[in-house]
């Protein structure tokens, strides 16, 4: 069962007010490097329970009359057709995406900083693309030496060859579709323009993770690491804080590193720098509106675990290295995690021993834990999925929602007309199948009304699970896990 352990009204309240303290503090402009996920930041909302995924925008929503957005892509992500790996879509559609959202929340986007530019066919081409659409574009260039030949980075030939992005609110958000996009530099370039126009204006940088002012080896910490794994991303005691203030604070090593640098900028560009540390720079309140650490402590801890299952499967499939699970196994035992604290992992593969073949399990809100295993009818996920509305509706398991009549169709169109070798109905098939029972068998529809229930609760499976199941448990809100192993002893496996 998930217990609520973050104040999410109180962190809207609270961060809004913070952001607009440090608009205060450098007179009135602030270009706010915005890192992670405006928008369905889901692992935040599994680390700390009661975080609504949408929180951060819905925060700068709170802001709407003083925020102007400025999205930066990176040229050579355009030319090479960068994907987001969690929506599976290119950057510059990406960005699309992005200012319909913004627009949807009645948030202004003035323009698009394209970064890195170095003429590159595909990046002149969408910018022509936002231009037509009504799209302001302003282009970035590459300082050879970035980000260490200062006396060329902060001159003419150096920020001063970007072009000025013209903004009209005090807050300037800066944010991208994904890492490597260049957002610290848009904002530095801008302050550079800024001082030479007079404007005084200032730099901050909201990231979510790691929390600063929660201790080094915290699960919340830990599980960002976890979620960093393969990008070498370490959490540290940030030294620049500690001999500033004598207080321990966590950052992670990018930042702690290009620090001296930085602060050599800020005091090129502004007379002096306006921060000790990089911990100075965050505007993060996330700690604040903790009220239940023992529950955010064990979300944290599940999540980790979370982490080192998707590892083993994504190294499976031969997308991730042994480095990045040893990194995992690590972070488990600095955490306490152990496979037994997750008890999905112990059912399921009890009744795949049982059966000798692929196994489900499902725990429900309230932890009880329901199982499926594969039949001739159905694979192993539908029907763990199926026994799990069957249970929240307090309906018997004996009891068919589905008739063997009502999938002996579906079946035969599948093998004998769209050319698949497997019979058994997948979980949205089921889905389709138990909606369409619905119009005729009152039970079914009951069964239909819980599939709300069902988000956020824990699943695991004996074995990996295809796209297509994989994909619907997603979208049901499912967090779940699989043993790294395939169904079959085949090579190829889609």
């Amino acid at each position: 069962m998930t217990h609520i352990g973050f104040d999410n009204g109180k962190y809207l309240d609270i961060q809004s007010a913070h952001i607009r303290e440090r608009i205060a503090q450098f007179g009135g402009k602030l270009y706010l490097e915005f890192g992670g996920k405006l928008f369905d930041d889901f692992h935040a909302s599994r680390v700390l329970p009661g975080f609504a995924p949408d929180s951060k925008i819905t925060m700068l929503a709170q802001l709407r009359d003083q925020v102007e957005i400025v999205i930066a892509i990176n040229a050579a992500d355009i030319e090479k057709n960068k994907v987001r790996g969690d929506l599976g879509i290119t950057y510059d559609a990406d960005v699309l995406r992005l200012i319909d959202a913004f627009r949807d929340m009645g948030l202004l986007v003035g323009s698009v900083a394209i970064t890195r530019w170095a003429g590159q066919a595909a990046a002149e081409s969408f910018q022509s693309r936002l231009e037509d659409l009504g799209i302001k574009v302003y282009r970035h260039y590459p300082i050879e030496g970035y980000p260490h030949n200062i006396p060329l980075i902060v001159s003419e030939a150096g920020y001063g060859k970007n072009d000025f992005i013209e903004t009209t609110r005090p807050l300037v958000v800066v944010t991208a579709p994904g890492p490597g996009s260049g957002k610290m530099a848009v904002c530095l370039s801008q302050l550079y323009h800024e001082y030479k126009r007079g404007v005084r204006a200032g730099y901050a940088k909201f990231e979510t993770f790691p929390v600063w002012d929660l201790p080094l080896d915290h699960p919340v910490n830990l599980a960002y690491e976890a979620a960093t794994a393969d990008l070498n991303d370490v959490n540290m005691i940030d030294p620049f804080h500690l001999a500033a203030y004598g207080r321990t604070t966590v950052n992670y090593n990018r930042d702690v590193e290009v620090f001296p640098v930085l602060s050599n900028i800020f005091e090129t560009i502004m007379g002096q720098s306006p921060y000790k540390s990089p911990t100075d720079m965050g505007v993060n309140m996330i700690s604040r509106c903790v009220v239940d650490d023992g529950a955010v402590c064990t979300a944290a801890r599940q999540e980790i675990l979370r982490r080192y299952y998707d590892a083993l499967c994504e190294r499976r499939k031969g997308r991730c290295c042994d480095e990045t699970v040893f990194k995992l196994e690590l972070l488990m035992k600095q955490a306490r995690v152990e496979p037994s604290i997750r008890p999905v992992v112990g059912a399921s593969l009890a009744v795949a021993e049982e059966t000798g073949l692929p196994a489900a399990a499902i725990e429900l809100p309230d932890g009880r834990v329901v199982t499926g295993k594969t039949s001739h009818l159905m694979g192993a996920s539908a029907g763990a999925l199926l026994n799990a509305l069957k249970e929240l509706a307090g309906i018997p398991r004996k009891i068919d929602l589905i008739s063997p009549e009502a999938i002996m169709p579906i079946q035969h169109l599948k093998v004998e007309h769209l050319g698949s070798r497997n019979p058994r109905l997948h979980t949205d098939e089921v889905l389709i199948a138990l909606a369409s029972s619905a119009t005729t068998n009152p039970l079914a529809d009951k069964a239909m009304d819980q599939i709300t229930n069902l988000r956020d609760c824990q699943a695991h499976v004996t074995v990996i699970l295809s796209a297509a199941d994989m994909e619907i448990y997603k979208k049901l809100g499912l967090q779940t896990t699989c043993e790294p192993r395939y169904e079959t002893k085949k090579l190829y496996h889609r």
